[in-house]
């Protein structure tokens, strides 16, 4: 313990857990007596801190450091006056910013107080009307505030120019705005009501999905795919994003080895979604190496990536399944690996879906070599 501070009942903590409990993690009970802390101020425990630092001193030739005082947080009345002064004068934008970006790294009491004054707002204000530099600094305090559910739908709410604001950084920013931007979108509809989702436009979509092909960073990406997975299911986004070219941009993804397990996890599962639409499954065909990077993430990366790998071939054979594709899926193994799926533990759902596509499509492939005999007499006649 550094910085003991007392909660509203009455138990004291260290301050950057304590902070870190209640509002990074945004739980609002005590740890110990599981009361809801109903005023989240913290009051410094001074007396415990004394003690601490004359244990420390007292233990010092054992190598204990004495804790040092730390520094008190920033008012809500210096903050109030710092974003007042920029407003007045648009020259010391800039430097309101860097000073909120300081304020914003010392402690999540900071972040909280620069919520609380209006902070948020401002920033908002700053990527409507600011230059490139300053849209760039508010993007950076605003991401890094972890602002509250309720101030994301507030600005959704209020700022109705705000989305087209983010997608032109993301269209015309460096990669590190445009990485920020994103991750705020993420956010932002994280909370967004369906009429926000549905009325989005086809240059969402594009520069939405060239982030994903661009690869600016793996957090970007994996915001960008989260995105993607939250907005697809609504109206006729997942057309839009299909037009947009999210089907070529997520197979060569795939066909990267580089990404991490939930990377590709939720890369299949915004191809699912695309491939629940003709215009999906058509793009995945026209790819070269479509089917066969679906077929070869069965059981190579986790049950969810096997699921929805099935499940997109299970798409492809319900409404695509031309005599041509139904010969390249031969070809390529993935009648065999759909074989495999049931013979291992890969979910009794993804077991049914693989029994499914080869029963639909047994007079095709019912002469092959790859059919265990076992499961002959599982096919119709």
């Amino acid at each position: 313990m550094k910085d003991p501070v007392t909660i509203s009942t009455g138990i004291t903590y260290d301050r950057e857990s304590i902070e870190k409990w209640l509002f990074s993690s945004k739980n609002n009970t005590c740890p110990v007596t599981k009361q809801v802390v109903s005023d989240p101020d913290l009051t410094p425990n001074h007396t415990l801190r004394r003690l601490l630092q004359a244990w420390c001193t007292l233990n010092a030739s054992h190598g204990v450091e004495r804790i040092p005082t730390p520094k008190p947080p920033v008012s809500k009345a210096q903050i109030s006056k710092l974003l007042n002064d920029a407003a007045r004068s648009p020259q010391s934008v800039t430097k309101c910013l860097r000073r909120l970006r300081s304020i914003a790294s010392e402690s999540e009491a900071n972040k909280r107080s620069m919520e609380s004054v209006g902070a948020v707002e401002f920033l908002a204000s700053v990527l409507l009307k600011g230059d490139t530099e300053q849209q760039v600094e508010a993007l950076s305090v605003l991401y890094n505030l972890q602002v509250s559910e309720s101030a994301l739908q507030s600005l959704l709410g209020k700022e109705s120019e705000l989305i087209e604001s983010l997608v032109k950084i993301i269209q015309r920013g460096t990669y590190e705005s445009r990485a920020y931007a994103v991750m705020m979108l993420r956010s932002m509809f994280e909370v967004a009501d369906t009429m926000k989702m549905i009325n989005l436009r086809p240059e969402f979509f594009c520069e939405v999905v060239q982030v994903l092909k661009d690869q600016i960073t793996t957090q970007a990406s994996k915001a960008t795919l989260q995105l993607l997975i939250k907005v697809c299911p609504w109206g006729r986004n997942r057309i839009k994003a299909v037009e947009a070219g999210a089907v070529n941009v997520l197979i060569e993804l795939l066909l990267d080895a580089s990404p991490d397990r939930r990377t590709h996890e939720m890369a299949m599962m915004v191809l699912d979604m695309a491939c629940s639409s003709a215009e999906g499954r058509a793009e995945l065909l026209k790819h070269g190496a479509g089917l066969a990077v679906v077929s070869k993430k069965i059981m190579r990366i986790s049950k969810v990536a096997s699921e929805r790998a099935v499940r997109i071939l299970f798409s492809i054979c319900k409404f695509s399944a031309t005599s041509s594709v139904l010969q390249e899926m031969l070809q390529l193994g993935v009648v065999a690996k759909l074989c495999l799926v049931l013979q291992v533990d890969s979910g009794s759902k993804t077991k049914e879906k693989a029994l499914e596509i080869l029963k639909m499509h047994a007079r095709t492939w019912k002469s092959s070599t790859c059919i265990p005999n076992n499961l002959i007499s599982s096919y119709p006649s």
